[in-house]
This record gives C-alpha cells, structure tokens and sequence, in this order.
C-alpha cells in the first residue's frame, strides 16, 4: 500500500498554531524566518500573536499557511520519515505539495501566494463576495438551489469536500438566497463561512489571469513526487500543465472527494495530512471509511512519530 501526503489550504490557520512543535525543532523558528525574509514582516508573531484578523486576511493567510506546511514537511523528513508516493493539496496546499516535491523554491512560492491571496481580494471588494457551508444535501440538489438561487448573479459549489459537505460562493447576495433554499429543503447546516473571498467561483476568473501572467515568470521544475490536482483529478508533471492546473483551479471547484477516492484506487492505504491541523483528516475518514486505510494529521512531534512508527511496516513495504 502506498502512501499519500495532502496538504491543507485556508481555514486550518490558527493563533498559536504550531507553538509545540517550534519548541521541539528549530526547523520551524527557521522556515518562518526564511519566510519573513521575503515578506518584510515578521509572520511567526503574526502567526503567534495575531491579531487573528490580520491572520485570516487572505494575502497574510496564505504564506503562513505555506510555511506551516513546509515546516512540519521538513521536520518528518529530518527524522526518518518516508517521502510519499503522491502527493496532493486542498486548494493553497497544492503550492505547498510543490514546495516539497522540489517544483517550487520555498521563498518563490511565499510570495507567489502572497501575490495570489492579493489578487483574489483585490478580484470583488470586500463585502461582495461570500462563501458558505452546507451539510446534508446531495451535489445534485445544491447544484440545483445554485442554479435557481443565483438570479443573475455567481452562485456556484466550489468545494466537494466529503459526502454531503459541500461549499458554495459567489456573490454575497446570492449566497445568502441560496443559503435561504438549503435550509427549506432540509440541509442539517447551512452557514456563512468567515471569509471574504469567493474562492473557486467564477468571480476568481480576473485573479486567475492575473496569476497566470505571474505563474509565466516563475521557476516551476517537474516534482519529485508525483501531486493530483483537484481542479481535473489528474496528475500533471511537465511544468507548463502544473502552471495551467494552478490557473484553472483558482475559479473550478476543489473535486476532494474525487481526488481522494482516486488516490485510494491507486493503492494509497496511507494518509498523512502534513499542516498545522487536521481539517483534511476529519473529511478523508468521512471519504473513505475503509479499515485498512490509515489517516494521520502531523502537528508536533508527538503525531510526527506516531505516524512514522504506526504505519512503518506498511510504509517499508511499499517503498
């Protein structure tokens, strides 16, 4: 069986995150300092300190979000952990699998998602865009209530994040109509995310020409460990498709669910969820509930070893 590393994109940051596992590493203090660098700020006390809302403003989110990974990436592999057969990413974290399958320099792709998460907010001011969870209604129907909800406006699901878990953006307005219809046709929850970006809709489609022209100047080498890329559910390794895969997937719809299942009948029967938290642990058990699936979140050291020695005879025997 083989094993899989998927990386969290916004939502898992948090104040203090990572403040056990800095304690035990210096690896950590170091890639965020390599990361201030770059930004002309210091991110680790963003990080620390906050406030949060300065946290959750996207273009501060997203290299902090990369940094996290990269740092506890670093870490795993410092003490003995095995590299992963594939790889993949929700949304941000497909740049942070890049950085650690040697596609993307750390430093270069800190202040790409600095430019991306800028170019996203900068796509519909603030107030105008809106995103929203809803639980317990089939794709189908919410595919529906969008279509019927949008009214002239962008209202779309962009995140098909596990079985009946789904989120929708667009306009705020019609994210609101839409949330309206969820719970008249019986969603167990349809709530207002805190965030002001539509990410993943089409009103993402100014930002992502924006990145592609950014994307045309930046180094990208073919990985060394193979990423899946939730926009198509493909693996994409010349540098020119990763480039497009990266575009497209800023106003497509994150297809987790899919990519998930797709890892698994590829013969992952490991995954480890390498950031700050355990976001994608939660969604891929709910994804695929199988026994002889193993599902860790690495944080600190503590779940860092207990992912190399709980699933190390698996591991070994797939290498």
């Amino acid at each position: 069986m083989a094993l899989a590393f998927v990386f969290p994109g916004q939502g898992s940051q948090s104040i203090g995150m990572l403040s056990d596992l800095a304690a035990e590493d210096a690896s950590v203090l170091a890639t965020f300092e390599e990361a201030s660098e770059v930004l002309g700020y210091d991110l680790w006390r963003l990080v620390q300190d906050g406030p949060l809302e300065d946290l959750n403003a996207t273009e501060r989110t997203q290299p902090a979000m990369l940094a996290a990974g990269v740092a506890v990436w670093r870490i795993w592999r410092k003490r003995g952990g095995p590299s992963p057969t594939i790889m993949s990413g929700h949304s941000l974290g497909e740049f942070t699998a890049l950085v650690c399958a040697d596609s993307l320099d750390f430093a270069e792709a800190i202040d790409l998602v600095r430019f991306r998460g800028r170019i996203m907010q900068d796509a519909v001011p603030m107030g105008e865009g809106a995103m929203a969870a809803v639980l317990g209604l089939e794709n189908e129907q919410i595919r529906e209530i969008c279509a019927e909800a949008a009214m002239g406006q962008v209202l779309e699901p962009v995140n098909f994040n596990a079985p009946g878990q789904v989120v929708i953006a667009g306009n705020a307005a019609a994210v609101t109509r839409g949330l309206e219809l969820c719970k008249q046709r019986g969603a167990k929850l349809a709530v207002l995310l805190k965030v002001s970006v539509p990410a993943h809709s089409a009103l993402m489609r100014p930002a992502a020409r924006h990145l592609e022209e950014r994307l045309a100047s930046v180094q990208v080498r073919v990985p060394l460990v193979p990423e899946i890329y939730t926009v198509d559910v493909k693996r994409h390794g010349s540098p020119d498709a990763i480039r497009r895969a990266l575009v497209q997937q800023l106003h497509s719809p994150v297809l987790w669910v899919d990519t998930v299942r797709a890892m698994v009948a590829s013969n992952v029967g490991t995954f480890v969820e390498c950031g700050p938290g355990k976001i994608l642990t939660g969604l891929n058990r709910r994804i695929e509930r199988r026994k002889d699936i193993d599902v860790f979140a690495i944080y600190n050291i503590e779940t860092i070893e207990t992912a190399i020695t709980g699933s190390w005879e698996k591991l070994d025997a797939a290498r």
